[in-house]
C-alpha cells in the first residue's frame, strides 16, 4: 500500500459538500447560508447551489420564516448512488451524528 504525503491527502475528504450541508441542517435547521458556507468551507454561492440541488431533489424543504429561511430534511429518501440506494439519508445522518 503506497504512503502518500500529508499535503496530497489534505485536498479531499470522504464526504461531499452536499453531505456536509445536510449534516449541518440536520443539527440546526435555522442556519443561514453564510453560516453553512463558513462551516463547510465553501462560498455562499456554492452553498446556494447545493441547497438548490437538495431542495429540487426533495431531500430538503425550505420554509420562509419572516426574513429568514429554515429547513427540514426528508430523512426517509434513499441515497442517490446505486451502491447506497438501499440506505436512507436518515441512516447516513444517524451514522455521522456526533455525541
Amino acid at each position: 500500500m503506497p504512503i502518500y504525503p500529508v499535503d496530497v491527502l489534505s485536498h479531499w475528504t470522504f464526504l461531499t459538500n452536499h453531505t456536509h450541508v445536510l449534516v449541518l441542517l440536520d443539527q440546526n435547521p435555522d442556519l443561514r447560508i453564510r453560516e453553512l458556507a463558513t462551516e463547510v468551507g465553501i462560498t455562499e454561492r456554492a452553498t446556494q447551489r447545493i441547497l438548490g440541488d437538495l431542495v429540487k431533489s426533495g431531500y430538503v424543504n425550505r420554509y420562509r420564516t419572516g426574513r429568514r429561511n429554515s429547513y427540514s430534511l426528508n430523512r426517509d429518501l434513499p441515497l442517490r448512488h446505486p451502491l447506497e440506494s438501499h440506505r436512507s439519508v436518515g441512516a447516513l445522518l444517524d451514522a455521522l451524528e456526533s455525541d
